[in-house]
């Protein structure tokens, strides 16, 4: 069963979303590493050729949480998946079931797609974790996720 207060992203919701994650970044300690300008994200939300993909949770008429997704792929399944780049409710809402919704969304999508994994990170301090716990994720311990960003992208990029 669908629920009344999540629904995909419309182009009116980006400045509202993008208020929400310059909330989450200060809420994951690192406001000074967010960038992100609504027209980045309507571009990569609703350019010629998105590859970013999202739901909001509405509350009241406002937005009161978001998703931010793209598709991956497994190799080993030889099918696509979902990577949740970001899952966002406001710190009033949080308990009220928007969270799970969200999530639920997604679940709905892949099985609807026929799309076999939805995964995400969480910070390991993030209270979340019990929460992601109790729907049945399990966390990847074995394996460690790398990232190039800045001067070291740059430099590899280059033949440096």
């Amino acid at each position: 069963m669908t629920d009344p207060r999540i629904r995909r992203i419309r182009p009116e919701d980006v400045d509202a979303v993008v208020e929400l994650v310059y909330a989450l970044a200060e809420f994951e300690r690192a406001p000074d590493e967010c960038h992100l300008e609504a027209p980045q994200l309507h571009k990569a939300l609703f350019g010629p050729a998105p590859a970013l993909f999202g739901h909001v949770a509405e509350v009241d008429g406002q937005v009161a949480g978001f998703t931010l997704w793209f598709l991956s792929f497994s190799t080993w399944r030889g099918s696509h998946g979902i990577y949740l780049e970001d899952l966002f409710v406001r710190a009033e809402l949080r308990g009220s079931g928007l969270g799970k919704a969200l999530l639920a969304a997604l679940a709905a999508e892949c099985v609807e797609q026929g799309y076999e994994r939805l995964e995400w990170a969480v910070l390991n301090w993030n209270p979340a974790v019990g929460f992601y716990r109790a729907l049945g994720a399990l966390p990847q311990d074995e394996w460690t996720t790398y990232r190039l960003t800045n001067a070291p992208l740059k430099a590899l990029a280059s033949g440096s």
